[in-house]
């Protein structure tokens, strides 16, 4: 087409996300789906459309476009399965980074597995702009324009979450977590 990149053009624009994204899509995807072989391919599928987009029109909000692509596709899936399943202990251990000496290790897991069970207590919709906020570094604007709540919905639905965390990290106890 006349007037539009190749998508030579593009291929080293493209590859720059990949080696960028892939692996924040691929665990955004996973914690959506709960199967890293199914995030795998929605990540996949989400590339590939970036390959016929229009570079000019979404360079400058990229990470934005790839999250919210990512995420409808995930949804898609979802729906289409209508099931949704959770990630095992042992993915979820398998996700920490072991860099740290092995005492250090044990109680960075043994907080981040605490964490994550708690989040996991939370209505879906406080999970997911949690996990957008903390996990991938979003704004609240950027998490608005991927999720299609308003930005005052995101911070509330922040405030809610965090302060239902809180309340479960220092009471010991899961609080009524509300939407």
């Amino acid at each position: 087409m006349p007037g539009q990149p190749s998508s030579a053009d593009n291929g080293p624009w493209v590859r720059a996300a990949v080696a960028r994204f892939e692996a924040p899509l691929t665990l955004y995807a996973t914690r959506l789906l709960g199967d890293a072989d199914a995030a795998r391919d929605v990540v996949q599928e989400t590339f590939l459309r970036l390959c016929v987009q229009d570079r000019a029109a979404i360079d400058s909000r990229l990470a934005e476009w790839l999250f919210t692509v990512c995420r409808n596709r995930a949804l898609d899936v979802l729906r289409k399965e209508s099931r949704m399943t959770r990630l095992s202990d042992e993915q979820v251990h398998h996700c920490a980074s072991a860099d740290p000496s092995p005492p250090d290790v044990a109680e960075h897991r043994e907080s981040a597995a605490r964490v994550l069970d708690l989040v996991e207590t939370l209505p879906p919709n406080q999970r997911e702009v949690i996990r957008l906020k903390f996990q991938n570094g979003f704004s609240y604007q950027e998490i608005s324009r991927i999720s299609g709540h308003s930005v005052t919905n995101v911070g509330y639905l922040l405030h809610v979450g965090l302060k239902s965390l809180r309340n479960q990290l220092l009471d010991g106890q899961p609080a009524e977590a509300t939407s």
